[in-house]
């Protein structure tokens, strides 16, 4: 587990390693340099005698986590968020099927959502569905969206290269297309087993360095690797994509902080490979009546958090409103 700023949640993730069935197995804390240092040993301190808990100057996530890989010494390694936390049998269904299947490499589940966000309930593969084999091109396209909630073999890990450190927010996303490109077999079942909490802060509810992210990896991808030209061209058209999905988040920043004229040029700038008759409506609003289409947006969020489900895009409201 990598801490930083987790002392409020990290005893539930403890409890639930110590809960589980499959008893065989050691518990690696890494703070992160973590600022809140003294609130996160005063919580670890009753479990202090089954953690192994490693302190390190703040250097990310990737960082962290490739500390604890270092550090242990089992066969597998089952990767746990510390705001997270998992079903009592997550370990004995994981390691089982590692055990009897030794031609799969990493294993995910399904996962229930926790947390502040209108999805709580819902399941991971509810929102973020996997279908078919997981490979080269289905995680690409994101058919296949491998969470950072797997187990996995350990030596597959470190022949990949284990995390990059560079990368702050997909660096999961980054080792998964390096393990597939390299023979490793990833696969996924669809029980639920773990709790995945959603907070606001998180890393990945920033949209704009989230898209950031993929497109480095898309990049680093198409240095690293000899790709067939079907994958080439996959990664192509998905690279596209996703700059135009930094232009519509940079444009939904740029709308939030009243500034219409940015907002504008990277909506267009999105627009030319999206060609979303919502985004052009947005354009319209923009162009037109910027202030009235942000309290209709603001409004819209609030009921969004409060749980109603159908309320319509500001756009539509101002195109009936006339």
């Amino acid at each position: 587990m990598p801490a930083y700023g987790v002392d409020r949640y990290i005893s539930f993730a403890l409890d639930s390693v110590l809960a589980q069935t499959f008893t065989s197995y050691e518990i690696i804390v890494v703070n992160d340099g973590c600022p809140r240092t003294k609130e996160l040993e005063r919580v670890l301190a009753p479990y202090r005698e089954r953690v192994i808990y490693i302190k390190q100057q703040n250097q990310g996530a990737s960082a962290a986590r490739n500390t604890a890989i270092r550090e242990a010494r089992g066969r597998y390694l089952a990767l746990l968020d510390p705001d997270d936390y998992w079903e009592p049998e997550y370990l004995s269904v994981q390691v089982g099927v590692l055990e009897t299947q030794p031609a799969i490499d990493v294993l995910y589940p399904n996962a229930r959502l926790i947390g502040d966000t209108f999805n709580a309930g819902k399941t991971y593969m509810d929102l973020s569905p996997s279908k078919g084999e997981v490979t080269f091109e289905t995680l690409i396209t994101e058919q296949c969206q491998v969470p950072i909630f797997v187990t996995a073999r350990t030596e597959v890990v470190k022949q990949a290269g284990m995390f990059d450190e560079s990368i702050r927010i997909s660096q999961d996303f980054d080792l998964w297309i390096r393990i597939v490109k390299q023979g490793g077999r990833i696969t996924y079942t669809r029980q639920v087993l773990v709790n995945r909490r959603r907070r606001p802060e998180g890393l990945s509810s920033n949209e704009v360095a989230l898209c950031r992210d993929i497109l480095i990896i898309f990049d680093k991808v198409a240095r690293t690797f000899s790709l067939t030209p079907s994958e080439s061209g996959v990664l192509k058209h998905e690279r596209a994509k996703r700059q135009a999905m930094l232009e519509l988040c940079q444009g939904k920043e740029a709308f939030l902080k009243g500034n219409a004229k940015t907002a504008i040029n990277h909506l267009v700038a999105a627009n030319a490979f999206l060609k979303s008759r919502k985004i052009a409506l947005v354009l319209a609003g923009l162009r037109t009546a910027p202030r009235f289409l942000l309290r209709c947006h603001r409004m819209r969020e609030r009921l969004r958090w409060m749980g109603v489900r159908d309320f319509e895009a500001p756009m539509m409201m101002m195109s009936r409103s006339g």
